[in-house]
């Protein structure tokens, strides 16, 4: 058993230095794509991920084609993340799918997956909490804090997050082509 686990302890281990010291640093986008998808993330080729990156548990990601992950923005897949088509998450953007229980007498952990649904825009600076479920177009205003569902078209803004307005429903036609990005490095 103590084997065991001290091989799990390693084997994570080496995948966060991996991903989070290496990968998440690394000048050339296609290394970085071609690593993440290695250690488990499943994404499709025309997913942009910037350089200074944090993911926790790699192969609990999943990313729908065309979505872009800007720099220092960190992923949670511990719990599950789901990432639809075209999303935008923006620079240092945080996407939790585990916290602490504050009335558990360990602390313990305690989450639940993460889905944000296509053509969502997550703005810099904003949190996603556990369980959290972005409606299909939504926007998260920079700095705000999602502690409920936002239903799709919705603009959220402040701690917690608020609807403010609505987007305009949309075919949309943006999202990340790695066919139309012709430099190597960012």
């Amino acid at each position: 058993m103590f084997v065991k686990l001290s091989y799990n302890g390693i084997k994570n281990g080496l995948i966060w230095i991996i991903c989070n010291d290496f990968l998440a640093k690394f000048p050339s986008k296609h290394v970085r794509r071609w690593g993440l998808r290695f250690l488990g993330v499943n994404m499709c080729k025309d997913v942009r991920f910037y350089q200074g990156f944090h993911i926790r548990s790699p192969k609990g990601i999943s990313i729908g084609d065309g979505s872009s992950i800007g720099p220092k923005v960190l992923l949670d897949g511990r719990k599950g993340l789901t990432i639809g088509k075209n999303v935008t998450i923006a620079y240092e953007a945080i996407v939790w799918t585990l916290n602490h229980d504050y009335n558990d007498i360990h602390f313990c952990g305690k989450g639940a997956p993460v889905v944000i649904n296509d053509y969502a825009w997550i703005c810099s600076r904003s949190i996603i909490l556990p369980g959290i479920t972005i409606g299909e177009g939504a926007v998260v205003a920079s700095g705000a804090v999602v502690t409920k569902d936002v239903p799709p078209y919705a603009v959220v803004a402040g701690v917690p997050a608020r609807i403010i307005g609505q987007r305009e429903k949309k075919n949309w036609e943006y999202g990340y082509k790695a066919r139309d990005d012709y430099s190597h490095f960012d």
